[in-house]
């Protein structure tokens, strides 16, 4: 298995990121990377080695994660990677679309030319990319552009969650979508089409749910078979 490790310097950062946030944040780059899938036991002596810290930091990492929606913990049990479900899914969209159609006015007014280039560079390398822990990474730079933008910081914040709890679904995502572009979106917005360009996006991330959904459900749908099957065999 691929080793997600932190930093050997991450003594010397303790004071611009906890521990416990940085566990937090390799166990979610190990998700994307599927180091760690849906129903996947995190154990606290494994996290333990594999990040070289102690039990405490891990301990408190996970609290957060659950708390994030990313992780279940039970009693006597332990932690495991939430599965992955169709009512999250929809319920994650409704509140990026909403969120973003909050965003997207106020934050035209003060986006500079630069800023535009940026974004569009951004989208551009998204339809390159098939690498689930990279794409995380400018996606949240292409949607940071524009939130940063819109004076609204509760809603950046908001945002920056629901996409921290998404990691799940990035790998899976990109498997169906790798030509997923935002480049519409960018053109129709630079020129000031706020709304035509809020629609646009709508369509075309309303389309990936809808089929992100209906694999969810055959997936569903295949499970009893798949453990009956395996039942015989045995």
């Amino acid at each position: 298995m691929r080793q997600v490790s932190l930093p050997k310097n991450a003594n010397e950062t303790q004071d611009a990121e906890k521990i416990p946030f940085l566990v937090a944040k390799r166990i979610r780059e190990g998700i994307l990377e599927e180091v760690f899938k849906p129903g996947d036991h995190l154990r606290e002596g494994e996290l333990t080695e594999k990040f070289d810290v102690s039990r405490s930091p891990v301990r408190e990492a996970l609290l957060a994660l659950e708390k994030e929606g990313t992780v279940i913990i039970t009693p006597y049990k332990g932690a495991i990677v939430k599965p992955l479900s169709v009512a999250e899914v929809l319920d994650i969209a409704e509140l990026r679309l909403a969120l973003i159609s909050l965003a997207l006015k106020p934050a035209y007014r003060h986006l500079s030319p630069a800023d535009f280039d940026h974004a569009s560079e951004l989208a551009k390398r998204l339809t390159r990319i098939n690498n689930p822990k990279e794409y995380f990474e400018y996606n949240r730079q292409f949607w940071d552009t524009i939130f940063s933008k819109a004076g609204r910081p509760i809603l950046r914040e908001v945002f920056r969650q629901l996409e921290d709890r998404s990691t799940r679904y990035e790998p899976l995502l990109l498997r169906l979508f790798p030509q997923e572009t935002k480049e519409g979106l960018i053109q129709m917005y630079r020129k000031g089409k706020v709304a035509e360009a809020f629609r646009l996006f709508k369509k075309i991330y309303v389309e990936m749910v809808d089929q992100l959904v209906d694999h969810l459900k055959r997936e569903e749908a295949d499970a009893p078979r798949q453990r009956s099957l395996g039942s015989v065999d045995r």
